[in-house]
């Protein structure tokens, strides 16, 4: 199965088709979705993001001085690392996420600061924006900054969980209430390094594929003024401009593991023996990878249509709901089918198809729910028809 056919699409440059072939032959050197022992996640984590950095990779995640972040690219790269590795896939998005905040909106001070280590894989980022009680509804957060009584400081208090790459980042955008206008007008980002006092890790948080997530806690943390990213109030702006990039890579990742998934499918339903045939051989096997087939193609028409009209400088509210909304359901869909032809090894912990299994569960909620996909393109419609 050609995995790479789909570069021959008229969404992409010949600089996208050679990142994608070259990261693709990276992989396969470096990567091997499936065997790699991932149970010790932080080292696991630490060490993918050095190899990136090491590799090249990580500079497409974060804006240089000047320059647009190329959304195809990042997609593109999170496809492929999906395909391979899951936890990889993480490792890059997480460094892009992270500093995104800072890339779009930061000071040429911060900047300096983060980015190139960033870019290198010397240092660990994360995006701190949910709280046990604002998750999609952000204008629901409570965890506040205030300033300091000599002016030159803001003193965070409250709490954050499901951070990805909490326990482990070097520092974190945080996201926290400054009072400026009611709901989501009053907030603000920060820059909190690790270890900053006030700051600790209240929680590491285990969850059904291996990644690195933890709940923070903040209690009188004093940051510095030019920790601030944007202006005081932009908060809920710069969260949005970040996730707007790495949305549609969400739904490129979930692309990566639905066309492992049917690889995996493909492969099993050749080589399986079943009533003196194949299992290739009968027709519900070949409905089923039909349906397989079409839902990943529609995909990655949604997710590169999404990431090329960004590219073009266009708003794309509703086709990167749509993007996120379809692939990730779509994946579901797809990798479930991949484990019901493998039968009881498709539950076997170790299994590619398990590992995908339990990769693709959480896309379907992290960065705006499937639920609040289906919103967003709802309100578009009935505003813009």
């Amino acid at each position: 199965m050609n995995h790479l056919k789909h570069l021959d699409w008229p969404f992409f440059e010949d600089k996208h088709r050679a990142l994608a072939s070259e990261l693709d032959g990276w992989c396969a050197r470096n990567l091997a979705h499936g065997s790699v022992d991932h149970e010790d996640v932080d080292t696991s984590c630490k060490s993918l993001v050095k190899a990136l950095g090491a590799g090249g990779w990580l500079k497409h995640a974060v804006a240089g001085e000047g320059e647009a972040i190329d959304t195809r690219a990042i997609c593109l790269l999170r496809e492929t690392l999906a395909r391979h590795d899951g936890l990889a896939d993480f490792a890059f998005a997480m460094q892009g996420l992270g500093s995104g905040a800072i890339s779009l909106m930061g000071t040429p001070a911060q900047r300096e600061a983060y980015l190139p280590r960033v870019s290198r894989g010397e240092a660990l980022a994360a995006f701190a924006l949910s709280e046990p009680e604002a998750g999609s509804d952000v204008a629901a957060m409570q965890c506040a900054a205030r300033l300091d009584q000599g002016g030159d400081h803001y003193v965070l208090d409250g709490e954050k969980t499901w951070i990805s790459n909490g326990g482990i980042a070097d520092f974190y955008v945080v996201f926290a209430r400054t009072g400026e206008a009611p709901g989501s007008r009053g907030i603000s980002a920060f820059i909190v390094d690790a270890g900053t006092p006030g700051f600790e890790i209240a929680e590491r948080i285990d969850v059904i594929a291996p990644h690195p997530l933890a709940r923070l806690r903040f209690t009188g943390c004093r940051v510095p003024k030019t920790a601030m990213v944007g202006a005081p109030g932009e908060g809920f702006k710069v969260a949005m401009r970040t996730l707007d990039v790495f949305r549609t890579s969400v739904a490129a990742a979930s692309l990566g593991f639905a066309r492992r998934a049917l690889e995996e499918g493909l492969n099993q339903a050749k080589e399986r023996e079943m009533f003196g045939a194949t299992l290739a051989d009968l027709p519900l096997t070949q409905a089923k990878l039909a349906d397989m087939a079409c839902t990943v193609d529609s995909s990655a028409l949604l997710v590169y249509r999404a990431a090329w009209e960004r590219d073009q400088g266009r708003t794309i509210t509703r086709e990167a709901a749509m993007a996120k909304l379809m692939a990730t359901e779509g994946a579901q869909r797809v990798i479930d089918a991949a484990v019901q032809l493998h039968g009881g090894r498709g539950v076997r912990r170790g299994e590619i198809v398990e590992s995908l299994y339990r990769e693709i569960r959480a896309l379907r909620i992290y960065e705006g729910a499937s639920e609040v996909q289906q919103l967003i393109i709802g309100r578009d419609l009935l505003k813009n028809g």
